[in-house]
């Protein structure tokens, strides 16, 4: 529904509206095989979590066919909804004022889990996450990381085949987004699962696809591997000097004008072609204590795709 601002759009507004429709997901087709991590990347607003909500069941296409296990999604089978599962970093299951053991119990009976496989499942999930001790406490007295551990055992105790994870790490330290990374991979290994994640932290990108979808206005732009896109747009390295006493003017100077100063950090952003000239010029005139080349970080990779059009 479109509103007109204003005094005489707010009359306009009482009779009756204009509508306009827009399409959250267009013309979009892929496949992911049966054990493969992807990557499903974009702008807010580009239509990766509609696209996931249609994947899961949850809302249903206007045109066009979903296909997830031979099941039709929308369908909501029993047979289906036992073989998925999915998870919003920002979503909450667990019972607030009970341990989380009680919910993994709730959910053993929900998807009709034999107590055999529940506890096999259980050791397991567990183990992965060392959490073997925090299922006891109440849920309320978890930090936010102990909470995304538990969500994700809740969410996996039924040893879902395809996993949707909707920014699984948002809001979480370093320290536990690792974590969970490292549980994603583990997961995926021991399980076979097949995985579509979204995730504005770059690093779990980097760390858990090898093939990445790029979305943007609903619209599939890129879809390949990871390597052959860092490849295509990387064209520059980060040279990170550190240095224990700040160079005088002159020397500064003499390293051109591409140089950022945070001491006791020196950053020279180069084309790849100027590594070695640039590395000759730090080595003549900077005394430092530790080099390092970095390469370009993928979120940045990412905007120069939106910037340039389609890739190829």
């Amino acid at each position: 529904m479109k509103h007109t601002k204003g005094v005489s759009g707010f009359f306009k507004n009482i009779f009756p509206r204009e509508y306009k429709t827009n399409l959250a997901v267009s013309d979009l087709s892929f496949e992911i095989p049966q054990g493969e991590l992807v990557g499903f990347l974009g702008p807010n607003g580009a239509g990766k979590t509609t696209t996931m909500k249609m994947l899961a069941g949850i809302l249903y296409p206007t045109k066009g066919e979903v296909n997830v296990l031979d099941f039709t999604p929308f369908e909501k089978k029993q047979e289906f909804l036992k073989q998925i599962a999915f998870i919003m970093g920002q979503r909450n299951q667990l019972l607030w004022e009970l341990p989380a053991i009680d919910t993994f119990k709730l959910n053993k009976e929900i998807y009709e889990i034999p107590d055999a496989e529940f506890n096999a499942t259980l050791e397991e999930l567990t183990e992965l996450l060392d959490a073997k001790e925090i299922i006891y406490q109440p849920t309320k007295t978890l930090s936010l990381g102990q909470r995304m551990k538990m969500e994700l055992i809740a969410s996996l105790i039924h040893r879902p085949k395809v996993l949707f994870l909707d920014e699984p790490t948002i809001g979480l330290d370093v320290v536990a987004q690792k974590t969970i990374r490292d549980f994603i991979k583990d997961y995926q290994r021991i399980f076979g699962a097949t995985i579509l994640l979204t995730s504005h932290y770059m690093e779990d990108v980097r760390e858990l696809c090898k093939r990445v979808m790029i979305i943007d206005h609903g619209k599939i732009i890129y879809d390949g591997p990871l390597d052959k896109l860092i490849k295509k747009y990387a064209t520059r390295k980060t040279i990170e000097v550190i240095v224990e006493q700040m160079p005088d003017v002159k020397k500064i100077g003499k390293l051109g004008d591409n140089v950022e100063i945070d001491f006791p950090r020196l950053v020279f952003k180069v084309k790849r072609s100027e590594i070695p000239e640039t590395i000759a010029i730090i080595t003549k005139n900077l005394e430092f204590v530790d080099i390092n080349i970095f390469e370009e970080k993928i979120e940045d990779i990412v905007r120069k795709i939106f910037n340039e059009g389609k890739p190829s």
